[in-house]
């Protein structure tokens, strides 16, 4: 059902959108049973997205997102000052530990990976620019997660749904706070195979100059590449690296502000 909207139009068109991408391609009869609108309706709206390049039609006349919404989210990105900050040092880390390298922010109650520098490694895991995170069982969340204020990082256990995974997935509040407290102790986190059962993930926090919570940055790999055994070393790497992302956004460290 359709929440009230003083456009629904506009509500309607990026509904329409929503089920695209969650569903992948499919035919009109599907979007309006996902929402529930008139046919009349649901293929205008259709037609119009279709005609501003935000959709296209296969050849089984399945509905699939098209470019213009790609030719915006590289706009919008490109536009991000910290995707610049950060790729020299994201790069440099990457050549250090031979693996692919995340920047990921929060957005409300979601993390998002906002830049990926690929790896020349053999062995390849995937992700995108652009792609959600769990907050509970990919590094990068866990890290923005960690370092959020109290009461925000209250709220948003509050609305948590623990789905499990894997094996080794956090499935309750009770186990992720316990984690996310370890995390603010030693400075990084770690995926253990938590979201897909051969990945693994180290991650760091990135600080503005108020010292708040900026981003948080990832080393990638699978299982055979970062595990209990050498996940000190890239734990080191991340931090450093994350730190120097820091000090371009004027952050200082405690015994740096102590010497001014």
């Amino acid at each position: 059902m359709m929440e009230n909207s003083k456009v629904p139009a506009l509500t309607r068109a990026i509904e329409i959108l929503n089920v695209i991408a969650s569903y992948g391609p499919c035919p009109a009869a599907k979007i309006i049973s996902e929402l529930g609108i008139p046919k009349s309706t649901a293929y205008l709206l259709l037609a119009e997205l279709k005609k501003h390049r935000f959709i296209s039609t296969d050849t089984r006349d399945n509905y699939c997102l098209w470019t213009r919404l790609v030719e915006l989210s590289e706009q919008a990105l490109g536009k991000m000052d910290l995707r610049d900050i950060s790729r020299p040092d994201l790069t440099h880390l990457m050549e250090e530990t031979g693996l692919l390298c995340h920047l990921g922010i929060m957005d409300g109650d979601s993390a998002y990976y906002i830049l990926k520098i690929e790896s020349p490694s053999t062995i390849s895991v995937r992700s995108h620019e652009g792609k959600s995170l769990s907050l509970y069982s990919s590094g990068i969340g866990k890290c923005l997660l960690a370092w959020q204020e109290t009461a925000r990082q209250n709220e948003i256990l509050d609305h948590l749904n623990f789905v499990r995974h894997t094996a080794t997935t956090l499935d309750s509040r009770q186990k992720l706070e316990r984690e996310l407290a370890s995390i603010r102790r030693q400075g990084w986190s770690f995926d253990n195979g938590e979201d897909y059962i051969d990945v693994r993930c180290v991650a760091a926090p990135i600080f503005n100059s108020r010292n708040q919570l900026a981003a948080a940055i990832s080393v990638v790999g699978t299982r055979l590449q970062i595990n209990l055994d050498n996940q000190d070393f890239f734990a080191s790497k991340a931090i450093a690296c994350a730190k120097n992302i820091s000090r371009k956004l004027g952050w200082r460290s405690p015994l740096e502000l102590k010497a001014s």
